[in-house]
């Protein structure tokens, strides 16, 4: 024991020993087994936190196309209130109703006529999933049950 540094491959001054001893003078570094296991260790979070978090972009697919179905359902009733019946033309056709849906999601009108209106929303990279909204007295697509409130399956 030389000195308190922990040179010589001695010990330090409390009597631990030191995390280099028995390696060559300046041959400093991690052995392969403790680069294993932190190796390990990534894969195994990896594996608990990829699960997690892929059903995310389905979740903002179906939030985007409840949001287009909400502004859709205020288009339709300035359009109402213009004209005196619910627009049930194609989507998108900005020249006579003043709404877009987001890219990827497709609405289509149910029904529309003086009493109400219903339309469906679905988005091409979240196949089975359907959105649905209605107002008024048009027959409610599945899975809308209560007016006026987007619904999704």
């Amino acid at each position: 024991m030389r000195d308190y540094a922990g040179r010589n491959g001695s010990t330090s001054c409390c009597g631990q020993r030191s995390a280099f001893a028995g390696r060559p003078s300046g041959q400093a570094g991690f052995t392969l087994i403790e680069l294993l296991i932190v190796v390990v260790i990534i894969g195994i979070l990896a594996a608990i936190a990829i699960p997690k978090f892929s059903g995310t972009k389905g979740k903002a697919y179906v939030a985007s196309m409840k949001s287009d179905l909400k502004n859709f359902a205020s288009a339709q009733e300035s359009f109402y209130y213009d004209n005196g019946i619910y627009y049930n033309g194609a989507v998108p056709n900005t020249a006579v109703i003043p709404f877009g849906p987001s890219s990827g999601v497709t609405i289509t009108i149910t029904a529309g006529d003086v009493s109400g209106w219903a339309a469906t929303a679905t988005h091409g990279t979240v196949p089975g999933t359907t959105c649905s909204i209605f107002v008024g007295g048009a027959a409610p697509p599945a899975p809308a049950t209560i007016e006026g409130s987007p619904a999704c399956n």
